[in-house]
């Protein structure tokens, strides 16, 4: 009794939380106690042991778990009716005497018979044991058993009382979860797409033996299915359909990419969809295809998830909610890959052309030029940049920019070979490598830039007008034009600013002088930029007079540059660059600010009030804090607006009419006057210049130089007078150096005039004494 008592507490230890299951274990377990006893033992029982066998036979036969007892040497003793029918009878009693290695050839079989043998013989029982079922009718079934030792009155171990259930459907519940768990994990790691795909698919085979699966792509127009992912379908069956159409009648796939909607296919041979095809897939036994169309968050095509079956039919409730969890796993698979591959392509590609960029052509640009050193073969470097491009933008659009920068791209593209490359590099700047064997000669090479430069230019037609860009073009060679990939460019680009120099629309080879002239140019922006921080700039003062008076009304403020070793430099040398850096910003403010003091200090001296004026260049004039500048240097040295006078170009002015218009109004708002300078050799429209807010014109130089012996500068000189008296303007004659220029301007009416004869530029210093001596002839 110890020992039985002993082995009860443990089985009882040891049972499932699950009541049914124990009730139901204990409930067989009596049932099958009561059919071993002996009929003499029974006798006493009468009728009510009758009665009682009848309601628990009918009670476990209606529990759809499998509930059965079997003796010592595996004969089932008693089962219910799911017993029975599992194993293929009707009737239970059809079970008894039986055992499982009678009823299956199964490789389980004798797993099973030793785990009973194990529980008669130790008294343990095995509870919620998983394990494969005997019996398998559509795939692999699993079942959780539990089994506890039988015994008699007396306590001996006479067999073994289970329960088993069904866990099929719960068990690839959870085989779901864990498998879309773990192509999640796979997905958010950035593996391989094929390798998702094929991880995806075989687990979805695996659930429903005798189906093969498949992915295809939509490729980049959309109009073709492409091959993604068929582990297990054949090869050769999966090239055959490597590019299915996305047509009304093209498969399963095909269509249901066309209808964006599944397509089940339930026999091959026979559907029309699969008129042009059959043959192929019925080759390798291939007799239904159920495909399902693919799509990302946005609902844009993807792809399609196919099923092929080996026997004709249409797939099942639970078949067809798996293939709903593959296609949506497949979707974001897809999605994220794609996503990927797009901010791969954007770190190395231009957004807006999808040629590569710096970056990737500076990586390519070193390989290619490694291996020219090895093989011998040449590497010839373009720099090519769109003239007048901002034009384009400036007048038509940025939209037709695009246009143009992308069509440029096309066409250079469709020049080139295997080998070559292009990149964009800036807004209108492409840099082309032509790679070329040791035996072609470097002449062949100049001939396709050549025919590069002349595609470009060919016509183009963009929101229906006709655009012709041309571009300059700057070509060096390996070796010649440099050993590095940096080198190369920078030398290419040296050469294309000076085709650009030429006259644009040219191309002109890369030469050592070049090389030397960018340096010497370079070293220049330099010292000019150190010429800004320590101040070697300074001022000197070309008197203004009044030509009936000969005395002075005003000076011009000229800016000179003290170089350290050089010594003093031009202003041709230097403000041409400033101009073109953007430096003359910073020049032209402190021209402005120490101008606009030395004509106060001026008049703390005791002298006459004076006009300044001062240039301001294009580009300063194109700057939006012009007027700040101004409004700062008045307020700073406390001159008088009115007697500060700005000197602008025709073309800054005429550049952008509206724009100068308004900035002048806004100068002019401050008090200021404002002069046009160097009129005439300009384009003024004489509409636009009567709106004008200004006070002087000044005639240019080159049409005094001539006068009295040239009779055209004579008119054009008359002619711009008579204009400016009409528009009541004032006119100031530059560059006059002879009496006989000084006595015609005088005669044809100018009153105002500056030049070499009048003075030439000179030091505050010389200008007040100047002025002192006018006083003192005033006052004599």
């Amino acid at each position: 009794m110890a020992r039985t008592k002993q082995s009860t507490d443990k089985a009882d230890a040891a049972r499932p939380r699950n009541e049914d299951t124990i009730r139901l274990l204990e409930a067989t377990r009596k049932l099958a106690a009561h059919l071993t006893r002996s009929a003499e033992d029974d006798a006493s029982d009468g009728y009510d042991l009758v009665q009682r066998f009848y309601w628990m036979e009918e009670m476990v036969n209606h529990i759809p778990d499998f509930l059965y007892a079997k003796d010592r040497e595996g004969r089932f003793l008693i089962a219910n009716r799911a017993v029975a029918i599992e194993n293929g009878f009707q009737d239970p009693r059809d079970l008894v005497g039986r055992t499982d290695m009678e009823l299956h050839a199964h490789p389980d079989v004798e797993r099973i018979a030793a785990n009973e043998r194990h529980v008669i013989e130790t008294g343990q029982p095995i509870i919620d044991l998983e394990e494969r079922a005997l019996v398998e009718h559509d795939g692999e079934r699993w079942l959780t058993t539990s089994k506890v030792p039988l015994r008699d009155v007396e306590g001996n171990t006479i067999g073994i009382v289970g329960i088993s259930r069904d866990i099929t459907d719960k068990r690839r519940a959870y085989r779901l979860l864990r498998d879309q768990a773990r192509l999640l994990e796979m997905i958010a790691q950035g593996r391989s797409l094929t390798e998702i795909l094929d991880q995806l698919l075989l687990a979805v085979e695996e659930y429903y033996p005798g189906i093969l699966c498949s992915v295809l792509l939509l490729s980049e127009d959309g109009r073709t299915l492409l091959s993604g992912a068929a582990p297990t379908l054949p090869a050769a069956y999966v090239e055959a359909t490597s590019r299915v159409p996305v047509q009304p009648v093209a498969g399963s796939c095909g269509t249901a990419a066309w209808r964006r909607e599944p397509v089940e296919v339930c026999d091959i041979a026979t559907d029309p969809l699969w008129a042009s095809f059959a043959h192929v897939a019925l080759s390798y036994g291939l007799k239904a295809c159920w495909s399902t169309p693919i799509f990302d968050h946005a609902g844009d095509l993807l792809g399609t998830f196919a099923i092929y079956s080996k026997s004709a039919g249409l797939p099942t409730r639970e078949l067809s909610d798996l293939i709903s969890m593959a296609v949506h796993l497949s979707g974001i698979a897809i999605e994220r890959h794609r996503t990927e591959e797009r901010i791969a392509f954007m770190a190395h590609h231009d957004g807006l052309t999808g040629l590569p960029n710096r970056a990737l052509f500076d990586c390519c640009l070193d390989d290619a030029l490694d291996t020219a050193r090895r093989d011998g073969s040449m590497v010839t470097l373009a720099f090519l940049d769109l003239d007048e491009f901002k034009l384009v933008n400036d007048s038509l659009g940025h939209h037709v920019g695009d246009k143009v920068i992308k069509t440029v791209a096309r066409r250079i593209r469709r020049c080139l070979r295997p080998g070559d490359m292009v990149s964009r590099i800036g807004g209108d700047e492409f840099v082309v490598m032509l790679r070329s064997a040791r035996q072609e000669p470097p002449s062949l090479t100049i001939r396709r830039m050549e025919l590069i430069r002349r595609v470009i230019a060919r016509p183009q037609m963009l929101d229906g007008t006709p655009l012709r860009m041309t571009c300059s073009m700057g070509v060096a060679t390996a070796n010649e034009g440099g050993d590095t990939a940096s080198e190369l460019i920078a030398n290419a680009d040296v050469a294309m600013y000076a085709a650009k120099r030429r006259g644009r629309n040219t191309l002109l080879l890369f030469r050592q002088d070049m090389a030397l002239a960018a340096q010497t140019k370079l070293r220049n922006i330099e010292e000019l930029r150190r010429a800004i921080d320590e101040q070697q700039f300074h001022l000197e003062y070309q008197p203004l007079i009044s030509v009936e008076t000969g005395r002075v009304f005003g000076v011009e403020a000229l800016v000179r540059w003290n170089h350290p070793t050089r010594g003093r430099v031009p202003p041709a040398d230097f403000i041409p660059l400033a101009e073109e850096t953007g430096l003359i910003v910073s020049i032209g403010d402190w021209v402005l600010r120490t101008a606009c003091a030395q004509a106060v200090a001026w008049g703390e001296e005791g002298l006459r009030p004076l006009t300044v004026a001062v240039n301001v260049s294009a580009r300063q004039f194109r700057e939006k804090g012009l007027h700040a500048s101004v409004a700062a240097a008045l307020s700073k040295s406390g001159l008088s607006p009115e007697r500060l006078e700005l000197e602008l170009t025709e073309s800054a002015i005429m550049e952008d009419v509206p724009t100068a218009l308004f900035t002048m109004n806004a100068l002019r708002g401050l008090g200021v006057h404002l002069a046009i300078d160097d009129f005439g050799t300009g384009y003024s429209s004489l509409s636009a210049l009567k709106h004008f807010p200004v006070r002087r014109l000044k005639i240019d130089r080159s049409f005094i130089r001539d006068i009295p012996r040239d009779q055209d500068d004579i008119a054009i000189t008359a002619a711009i007078l008579s204009m400016a008296q009409k528009l009541n303007l004032q006119v100031i004659a530059e560059g006059v150096e002879t009496e006989e220029q000084l006595a015609m301007l005088k005669e044809m009416g100018c009153k105002e005039a500056q030049g070499f004869l009048i003075g030439r530029p000179a030091s505050p210093q010389a200008v007040a004494e100047r002025l002192q001596g006018e006083a003192d002839s005033a006052a004599g």
